[in-house]
């Protein structure tokens, strides 16, 4: 019996030594091990909703990002198509300008040439008259006796000559 008592001894007083390292440790670290590994949980679960929220904000930012070069594209092609349709509307309008232009040169043109037309027709009906006057002078000089009859002669038969 001596050789139990002896382990039984070392048992028991271990088992009492674990008993009161446990009470030791339950009243002193469980509370702050499992106060940090509360902490800890909580700081993971914070971290990973923070981490949903700026998953969720870049979604956000990127479908605002895409709005935006949608909306930037729409309104370069607005531009683009505003600019095409200037420059077409400008060139029609220089090109009836120039028509227009081109027109009223050529009127003018053709005024000039009609004036000038005339002027020569003019000219050539005075040295017409003249032609004949020397010419009739000197065949009808027998029988008119002066220059106003001559005159009146040659008048008259230029008014019945028509010259086209």
């Amino acid at each position: 019996m001596d050789l139990i008592t002896p382990q039984f001894g070392l048992v028991f007083w271990t088992a009492i030594t674990f008993l009161i390292l446990l009470f030791i440790l339950r009243k002193f670290a469980w509370k702050p091990i499992l106060g940090a590994v509360s902490e800890r949980e909580e700081g993971i679960k914070n971290a990973l909703a923070s981490a949903e929220n700026a998953r969720k904000e870049m979604q956000n930012l990127q479908a605002d990002n895409e709005r935006i070069l949608k909306e930037a594209r729409t309104e370069r092609d607005a531009m683009m198509k505003e600019a095409r349709e200037i420059k077409e509307s400008m060139l029609t309008e220089a090109k009836d300008e120039a028509k227009a232009e081109a027109a009223k040169i050529i009127a003018q043109a053709q005024a000039t040439i009609e004036s000038e037309k005339q002027a020569a027709i003019s000219d050539i009906k005075g040295q017409v008259a003249e032609l004949s006057v020397g010419i009739a002078e000197k065949v009808v000089k027998k029988e008119l006796a002066g220059d106003k009859d001559q005159s009146k002669l040659i008048e008259q038969l230029l008014k019945e000559v028509t010259i086209s």
